[in-house]
């Protein structure tokens, strides 16, 4: 094996791979997103950019979007670079005095892109000592994000944004690359010649699975009820007749009668629609649980949404649904029921079977809701060999950032070999050596579907399990994602010509040249 040798790296610490020498000497150039993924090392193509903005004698900016990501890239670039190199960490629970000493005692910084946007907006320091701006998990930079911020302050170094997977909406892509100043795109894939020798078999296998009796009688309930509101909304001349009652089309009515609600339009008429269509959502949403999550997961819903309208806050939409006759049959038909989805048996035998076969294997299982997250991580737990934790966000009562933290320590060093995850434990975060990853359901996203499968098969083979409910919007979810990121994967290239023509710096720099690259 060869090792980067380079000014500011310590030796012997980093394999040399053409493919990124190659990446950042491009990034050195120009302002560029890199697209590589996931496993193949965007961190180290950052490394070396940095380590040749350092050699300038320039400060260098890393920004992820969570803590965890912040620690542990300030961890790895404390390892990799000489020990001259002072490597700082800020967040937004640190007092503003101590951000702006570390911003100007250190020489490379890694942080949360909300503390920096507060502090440049509040005068407290500015980036003009800062030769280079990384932007981890760069498919962030739209909207009102953080991100875009600071990038309105990067006047002149260099920004070099990561990403597995920006996306395949070319106009959101676009977005990324104005707000954050790309005017270049470096793609590799899998197959490229330089990467291809680097690139561990990840086999990806279906399970089908069929729903029991139980789920698909309250499955067929709750979808005539919806039915019957969506009608209504037709009716009414809200909603078109002609496009399938889909999350995001039931959505754009509500921004709609909300619009018109600003306006002042006020009638009976318009709020009758804002509860129709309010029904229908969360009627759409029990549908999707009992498909696709299971009955625990669909009774805690009902649960919570009746007991809502017990309380002063609840909303005439769930009082409504909570006094339909059919409503009230499936949560009985629910109450009764012993039937859990077959996803439950075929995760725990999954698991089984890996950790029979080596009982040294990690293994990550996702799914999109905290409360099958909770019944995954008991029914794992009597596992024989199964370690089991469960890794979910900070919101709503949650894990905190350095319990976050302290978990993925446990699972890299063996303590634990099982991790049930939500999307928390999709983006970024170094879970090396994941022998098995587990879809519980396909997601509607190319973007994270690309950063769940991409947690195995890193350092060594991996295999990634999606299970999939017959005849349910699994297969719809399972569809989009795959159509997206073909999309995705035809677009990309086309894009640097027109980045060329439309994305200027906001002011001239000087030129950081590529040198011994």
């Amino acid at each position: 094996m060869q090792y980067l040798s380079r000014p500011k790296i310590r030796p012997d610490t980093v394999e040399e791979r053409r493919y990124q020498v190659a990446m950042a000497a491009g990034c050195l150039e120009r302002d560029t997103l890199i697209i590589l993924p996931t496993g193949l090392g965007k961190t180290v193509v950052a490394l070396m950019v940095a380590a040749k903005v350092l050699e300038k004698g320039r400060k260098v900016l890393l920004l992820a979007p969570t803590k965890p990501l912040v620690d542990q890239h300030r961890e790895t670039f404390a390892g990799w670079l000489t020990p001259d190199v002072r490597v700082g960490c800020i967040n937004g629970n640190m007092p503003p005095e101590r951000r702006t000493s570390e911003i100007e005692g250190c020489d490379m910084v890694v942080s949360t892109p909300q503390a920096v946007a507060n502090d440049l907006e509040n005068g407290r320091y500015n980036l003009d000592a800062f030769g280079l701006v990384i932007y981890d998990e760069a498919h962030r930079g739209v909207g009102n994000y953080a991100y875009v911020t600071v990038a309105q302050y990067n006047i002149n170094g260099i920004s070099m944004g990561m990403t597995a997977s920006p996306g395949s909406n070319h106009n959101k892509v676009m977005e990324v690359c104005l707000n954050l100043c790309f005017n270049r795109i470096d793609m590799r894939t899998d197959y490229d010649p330089d990467v291809s020798p680097y690139v561990h078999d990840t086999r990806i296998e279906r399970i089908e699975v069929t729903l029991p009796e139980d789920l698909r009688t309250i499955s067929d309930i709750l979808a005539k009820l919806q039915a019957e509101y969506v009608k209504e909304l037709v009716n009414m001349g809200l909603m078109d007749p002609y496009r399938p009652p889909t999350v995001s089309h039931l959505l754009q009515v509500g921004a709609n009668l909300q619009s018109r609600i600003r306006g002042n339009e006020k009638s009976s008429y318009v709020y009758r629609g804002m509860v129709a269509q309010s029904i229908a959502v969360k009627l759409g949403h029990g549908i999707g649980l009992v498909q696709t999550q299971g009955m625990s997961a669909f009774r805690n819903y009902a649960d919570r949404l009746v007991k809502e309208c017990e309380g002063p806050t609840g909303s005439k939409s769930s009082r409504e649904l909570a006094e339909r006759k059919e409503f009230k049959e499936t949560r009985r038909i629910a109450s009764e029921s012993r039937t859990e989805h077959p996803k439950v048996s075929r995760a725990m035998s999954l698991v089984s079977m890996t950790l029979n076969e080596n009982p040294r294997s990690k293994i990550m299982v996702f799914t999109q809701y905290r409360d099958t997250c909770e019944l995954l991580t008991g029914k794992l737990s009597s596992i024989p060999n199964a370690k089991v934790e469960k890794l979910i966000g900070q919101s709503k009562g949650g894990l905190r950032q350095k319990e976050q933290i302290m978990m993925l320590d446990r699972f890299r060093a063996g303590e634990t070999n099982v991790m049930v995850c939500t999307s928390v434990g999709e983006e970024g975060l170094d879970v090396t050596s994941t022998d098995l990853v587990v879809f519980y359901e396909p997601v509607p996203s190319e973007i994270r579907t690309i950063q769940r499968r991409g947690r195995t098969g890193r350092r060594s083979d991996g295999r990634v399990v999606v299970l999939i409910a017959k005849d349910t919007m699994d297969e719809a979810f399972e569809n989009t994602s795959a159509k997206k990121e073909e999309i995705m994967m035809a677009r990309l290239p086309k894009l640097n010509s027109e980045l060329e023509r439309t994305v200027k710096r906001p002011a001239p720099r000087g030129q950081t040249h590529i040198g011994d690259y």
